[in-house]
């Protein structure tokens, strides 16, 4: 017979093992990867875990760093010991927690932030990528468009927080990442970013402005800030992106309700 192999074996047979073999041994690959970060799970309310896994956990790799970052082996199995703070509604696996205090700075649900390096994110030459206008040469809003400086941003109180003052831009992309507000009043005035993912540019009858849907203007006040005003570290991006983003669902308490 054409294509048999044996008296009960052919070529479609030996295909079809050879295939299942083959993605058997690819689904072990995939989740031998996707451990690299993350693991081992914690228990939801002791916080125990397994100190030496062995199923499906990979051997560590190794990846070099660029701009002389050193380098860094996964999976580390370095947990993450940052303090929660938030409350168990119960104790009992698989039950919410709620922040404590301000729910924005709480680092839980929309508010979550990764903690990442403190470095500031680099151009393919090593240069920090994102900086304000003022030290970005060469960069410069672009002829014909609103220049956002000295324009009001307002919280979604409809109440003014403060004036921009400044943009940052991406010196690899091109395009304005944050704005610099300048808050408050006499001794009290401090400048803060505003990613510019949460603004609308809005106008009307006398002047343009920007709308920032996610928190009130008096919250601007407690918005995370960079170690140095002319720099921001990813773990600084991550702290304010999620700042921005708790205040969708915690900045007014009507936000946290069902519409029903």
């Amino acid at each position: 017979m054409i294509g048999s192999l044996g008296g009960n074996l052919d070529v479609a047979q030996v295909v079809l093992y050879a295939f299942w073999v083959f993605f058997a041994g690819l689904v072990w690959y995939l989740r031998q990867e996707d451990r690299r970060e993350g693991y081992p799970l914690e228990a939801d309310v002791s916080g125990r875990y397994n100190r030496h896994p062995f199923l499906f956990v990979p051997p560590k790799k190794t990846f070099v760093l660029p701009h002389g970052q050193g380098s860094k082996q996964v999976p580390d199995f370095v947990r993450d010991t940052r303090p929660l703070a938030a409350r168990r509604f119960a104790k009992a696996p698989g039950y919410p927690i709620e922040p404590v205090g301000n729910p924005m700075l709480a680092g839980i649900g929309p508010g979550s932030w990764a903690e990442r390096a403190e470095r500031p994110d680099v151009t393919a030459h090593g240069d920090a990528r994102i900086v304000p206008l003022r030290l970005a040469e060469g960069f410069a809003i672009a002829e014909g468009e609103t220049d956002p400086r000295g324009l009001p941003v307002i919280g979604c109180d409809r109440k003014q927080a403060g004036t921009v003052v400044d943009v940052w831009v991406d010196r690899s992309e091109q395009l304005i990442r944050y704005y610099e507000v300048e808050i408050g009043l006499g001794e009290a005035v401090r400048n803060v970013l505003l990613p510019n993912n949460f603004v609308v540019v809005q106008s009307n009858l006398r002047a343009r402005q920007l709308y920032v849907h996610a928190i009130t203007s008096a919250q601007f006040a407690e918005v995370p800030a960079t170690a140095n005003m002319d720099t921001i570290t990813l773990r600084e991006e991550d702290k304010i992106a999620a700042y921005y983003g708790g205040g969708l669902l915690y900045a007014l308490r009507e936000r946290q309700e069902s519409l029903l």
